[in-house]
């Protein structure tokens, strides 16, 4: 997700490689996303938070406290984390509170500029920090603003529903191949039709259910699966799903 990120604020022009600071514990990694976007290797974490203004903590959650540490006694960065689960204050109070702090949840469609952020902002972050995170993360996708408590919904709508998307490939791949469908078409085909559709609710505006009404002809095959998707409780297994991957995202918070 880093790499991602990197690549698309470069790639971008939100900055320039010449301007972007690059740490990673594991020095190759580092070195091969520099040569790539022609960003600088720093040599830490702490040179990475003296030469920027703006620190993207790009870690996993057990390696947050160490990453932290390693800014030592600087003073008044923008610190914009996307480590899961770790809460604002956590990370605010391991600083002393001598910094700015945002926390974002990406997720990995950013990977190919298509990711949906959301981000809450610490105590002490202003309104220019806000518009500096929107901006960092629209170059991968779009990002809002949200209350930090709002944080573990979007964990359940948009951080884990890319893989709510892969599943459903997946179902319409299986079921079309059960139905004589040559393997690599049905994956074809069901991969473009979830593409084109939400492309068309992102270009059209209309709400979903007024493009799913005007595909439905009453009693067609559209009308027949989707009253089958109501007889089995679709909108209730979908509901129930985000209210389990929220109450993870919640129970991983107090860990």
């Amino acid at each position: 997700m880093g790499s991602a990120l990197v690549e698309g604020i470069i790639g971008s022009g939100v900055c320039s490689g010449q301007m972007t600071f690059l740490y990673d514990s594991h020095g190759p990694a580092a070195q091969a996303l520099a040569n790539k976007t022609g960003a600088r290797v720093a040599e830490s974490g702490a040179a990475v938070v003296s030469a920027a203004d703006v620190i993207l903590v790009c870690v996993k959650p057990q390696g947050m406290e160490a990453m932290l540490r390693e800014l030592g006694d600087s003073r008044d960065k923008l610190i914009i984390s996307i480590a899961a689960g770790v809460r604002i204050g956590t990370i605010q109070e391991a600083l002393g509170n001598r910094h700015r702090v945002v926390r974002v949840m990406p997720n990995t469609p950013a990977l190919v500029g298509k990711g949906a952020a959301g981000f809450a902002l610490g105590s002490k972050a202003t309104n220019e920090d806000a518009a500096v995170t929107r901006r960092l993360f629209a170059s991968v996708g779009c990002a809002f603003e949200v209350a930090e408590s709002d944080l573990d919904a979007v964990t359940a709508l948009s951080g884990s529903g890319p893989a709510y998307v892969f599943f459903l490939i997946e179902a319409l791949v299986s079921a079309a191949v059960k139905q004589g469908l040559n393997a690599e078409i049905a994956l074809n085909l069901a991969t473009q039709t979830v593409a084109g559709a939400a492309e068309m609710v992102q270009q059209t505006g209309e709400e979903p259910a007024v493009l799913r009404e005007n595909v439905t002809s009453p009693k067609g095959t559209t009308f027949a699966a989707l009253e089958s998707f109501r007889a089995n409780g679709f909108a209730q297994m979908v509901e129930e799903a985000l209210n389990a991957a929220r109450d993870r995202s919640i129970e991983l918070g107090r860990q």
